[in-house]
């Protein structure tokens, strides 16, 4: 049945849990909410909707005024569509690692990208989005510390889990952290509400802020005042950056986490494709990490256990990544071989 909406910030949220059949042990319900189903296909669309209405209510942003944040990519998508949807400009700072293609989708709605230096990482790209806003006028977002990014979880990610799950068993919730939103939104939401669920975090194994116990250097306002030492390079965009998110404090210090692992790389790039493969959920490096967690989860759960994993964005954001390395262009040999086997529309190869 068809749906209409008076403009496409309606259609953020209310994304469908699925449920794992092939790559799940036989005696474990595993599900998996995939956040790519979001309008500009990440769960960061919640965040963007959320923080900018929230602005808008407190009077904080004027009309016209221009919006700057400081983003791996998916946070800066989805300001852009919602900034666009609204009609303000929008500037993102983004260290130049992260993959050209998000670049491009934000330019392609409208946004500015200036781009910051690799070796200054995250830390750098956020504090020349502050020197931007702080010289220009312009309204910070501000994303790791503000409240509004777990508020719009608490509202609208929380509430569907409780509703998808009402009257079932849901014995254990599975995320990543990055900004700390949906960590600390849901979390809080579950704790009270589904107080038996126990709540995992996974975190890349090269950057093992959360479980390395050593505490993260804050500003005065709450934002970050340095690289963490635990914080290693790593191809999971956007998943960490190279700091421990307020919000992720926050949601740490209230000890609902019941437990936190680990990911290394390969884990992330092989459940990422297999996925695809075997399930056909398209998402990203950090859905594959997330789910890599939830397979550790479901390894050791009681039978009949039932796990929901968290997917936050389509794998589209990754074609110039590592992820892609081995997906040729071109036809296989086999691919040739198929193609061979009837008599018409043969592909010359190249000279």
């Amino acid at each position: 049945m068809g749906r209409r909406f008076a403009n496409i910030l309606e259609t953020v949220g209310n994304t469908p849990v699925v449920r794992i059949n092939r790559l799940a042990p036989p005696e474990v319900n595993l599900f998996v909410k995939i956040e790519a189903f979001n309008p500009l296909g990440s769960v960061k669309d919640r965040l963007a909707l959320g923080v900018i209405e929230d602005a808008e209510r407190a009077g904080k942003l004027k009309p016209g005024q221009t919006v700057i944040e400081a983003t791996s990519g998916n946070t800066g998508i989805g300001l852009a569509m919602v900034c666009a949807s609204k009609g303000y400009p929008l500037v993102v700072t983004m260290a130049e690692t992260f993959s050209i293609e998000r670049r491009k989708l934000m330019r392609f709605l409208g946004a500015k990208v200036v781009l910051t230096p690799a070796a200054g990482r995250g830390t750098g790209m956020v504090n020349k989005a502050v020197e931007l806003a702080q010289a220009h006028g312009w309204f910070l977002t501000r994303q790791f510390e503000n409240e509004a990014n777990a508020d719009m979880h608490s509202r609208t990610t929380a509430k569907e889990i409780l509703e998808d799950f009402k009257g079932e068993r849901l014995d254990y919730w599975v995320t990543g952290f990055g900004t700390g939103g949906t960590l600390k939104g849901v979390a809080r939401v579950l704790a009270k509400e589904r107080p038996d669920t126990k709540i995992v975090v996974s975190e890349p194994d090269d950057a093992a802020m959360l479980s390395s116990g050593i505490e993260q250097a804050r500003n005065p306002d709450g934002s970050a005042a340095a690289t963490h030492p635990a914080w290693k390079p790593h191809p999971m965009q956007g998943w960490s950056p190279d700091f421990i998110a307020k919000l992720v404090d926050d949601a740490m210090g209230t000890k609902v986490v019941s437990q936190i692992l680990r990911i290394k790389n390969a884990e992330a790039m092989h459940w990422s494709r297999e996925l695809a493969r075997k399930e056909g959920v398209f998402v990203g490096v950090t859905s594959g990490a997330t789910f890599a967690a939830a397979l550790q989860v479901a390894g050791e759960a009681p039978k009949g256990s039932t796990i929901l994993c968290m997917l936050p964005d389509t794998g589209e954001r990754y074609l110039s990544t590592p992820l892609f390395a081995d997906i040729p262009v071109d036809m296989t040999e086999e691919e040739q071989r198929i193609s061979r086997s009837t008599p018409s529309g043969w592909l010359q190869p190249a000279a």
